[in-house]
């Protein structure tokens, strides 16, 4: 089975978030089972280097009015195509915004023609590539599923399948764009791509898709209700029986303790006192007070959904309780701000790192103690299963993909032994300091502590149950038509 992957950045060469992580893995969690799985991205910059040797398999001389060429190399084992469109994609930075911080304003176009290349290449326009499936993530490759059943190649369209890893990243746009798209007047339709009287690039993936997956089962029933939704709630209600929740998995040849490069020292769920060597080298990075009480981390976005707000007001009780953070992220300036002022009001308490660093937030999680991740809404996360792979008990929010990946330390499950992190309902201050305090105390426990990161550490979460899940609906998919 041949499986053309379609998204907008991918791990190890652009990466803005758990995306990337997920597309970068599949490749390799779909190979046992017989597909052969090719990436398809845009031609930043940041794949400058691994397409220096490509070879042009095709052009386009109108690409939704600029001219493109398509670069096939490879990502170590597996295939890998790039769109090369210059005046699209050429540009130094983040790649979805400009250097003031605003999205950029062709990112209609950008994503539009990236989708109608992906759509070309899955009904036989582009000679020599033929795929079984095309499987699209998120807004960015949104149109892909709509071109492929409006607008297709000359060949047999593929089947295909539409991923929501945050369904409240949509891609809307003014409805005067809609003729540029190179769409049928009749797609700017409600049974269609019009999205609230403009176009919606997720929308239009979530009503052209043959199937639609999110990031976890729970996150498959939220989004039905109105304040998971984001106002496609209605549609994914019509469209219930064909969706799928799949939690995401981690690559354990980039996420593991006892290989990681970036850890002060390496270990095993047998040896997790070793941690200690991370914790120190955290401690001196972050100016913290070095001490054995519970090191808190949270690496994550500094926003509403990820529950910042909430935790920004339980800092003081944090410290109270004899706690300490060392925080990485970035985000709302005023969030931003806050924090900042946080580890001014508490030094040796709270110590923050603004932006991302790849490498410190695999120490963060090897050597804290505990990872807070209170998100209002979370359709998985990555973060909480890193966590769990590395001994970084996850403290989280009882919503989407956390809920189904963390077990609850509470008196059964400890009993049972089966607690894997602290899950507290409802994204509140009184919520939030709870958990807070229950941790503290489960961390005094010595023995109990380690317990807890041993069953997390001996979690499977690799991509191995999650692609055989995918190949199966891969399968089901091309055995239908």
């Amino acid at each position: 089975m041949k499986v053309l992957s379609v998204a907008s950045e991918a791990y190890p060469f652009v990466k803005t978030g758990g995306l990337a992580d997920v597309v970068g893995a599949l490749p390799a969690a779909l190979a046992p089972h017989g597909i052969e799985t090719t990436t398809f991205l845009p031609g930043y910059p940041a794949l400058a280097a691994a397409v220096r040797d490509a070879k042009t398999v095709h052009r386009w001389p109108d690409l939704l009015g600029v001219e493109a060429r398509l670069l096939a190399a490879r990502i170590g084992d597996h295939p890998l195509l790039v769109l090369d469109a210059p005046l699209l994609f050429a540009r130094e930075g983040p790649i979805y915004t400009d250097p003031t911080g605003q999205d950029w304003a062709d990112n209609w176009r950008r994503f539009a023609a990236f989708a109608r290349a992906a759509a070309d290449l899955a009904s036989g326009a582009v000679p020599g590539h033929a795929f079984d499936l095309l499987h699209a993530h998120d807004w960015q490759a949104g149109l892909a599923p709509a071109y492929l059943r409006l607008f297709p190649g000359p060949g047999t369209p593929a089947r295909s399948v539409m991923t929501v890893h945050n369904i409240a990243f949509q891609g809307a746009f003014d409805a005067a764009l809609f003729p540029r798209l190179g769409l049928p007047p009749t797609a700017m339709d409600v049974e269609g791509i019009e999205y609230y009287g403009g176009v919606g690039y997720l929308k239009a993936g979530l009503w052209a898709a043959d199937a639609i997956s999110t990031v976890s089962p729970t996150y498959a029933d939220e989004i039905r209700a109105p304040e998971f939704g984001m106002g496609l709630e209605g549609l994914i209600a019509t469209r219930r029986d064909r969706i799928h929740g799949i939690v995401n998995g981690i690559d354990p040849a980039v996420w593991n303790p006892d290989t990681d490069p970036a850890l002060a020292a390496r270990y095993t769920a047998d040896s997790v006192d070793r941690r200690m060597a991370n914790k120190r080298a955290i401690e001196a990075r972050f100016a913290l007070d070095t001490e054995d009480g519970p090191l808190f981390t949270v690496v994550s976005r500094l926003t509403w959904q990820k529950g910042m707000d909430v935790l920004f007001w339980a800092l003081d009780e944090l410290v109270a309780a004899g706690g300490r953070l060392a925080l990485l992220g970035s985000g709302d300036q005023g969030l931003e701000a806050a924090f900042r002022d946080a580890a001014l009001r508490h030094p040796g308490r709270i110590g923050i790192r603004i932006g991302y660093d790849e490498a410190l937030s695999h120490l963060l999680q090897g050597g804290a103690d505990a990872i807070l991740i209170p998100s209002r809404f979370e359709p998985c996360g990555l973060t909480q299963l890193y966590g769990l792979a590395y001994g970084c008990v996850p403290v989280v929010a009882h919503t989407g993909g956390l809920a189904d990946t963390v077990i609850d330390a509470n008196h059964a499950a400890i009993a049972a032994g089966v607690a894997t992190g602290i899950v507290h309902h409802g994204v509140e201050h009184d919520a939030m300091v709870g958990a807070i305090r229950r941790t503290v105390a489960l961390h005094a426990d010595r023995d109990g502590w380690q317990r807890l990161q041993r069953n997390g550490m001996n979690t499977d979460n690799s991509w191995q149950t999650s692609g055989r899940l995918y190949a199966r609906l891969y399968a089901d998919l091309l055995e239908a038509r």
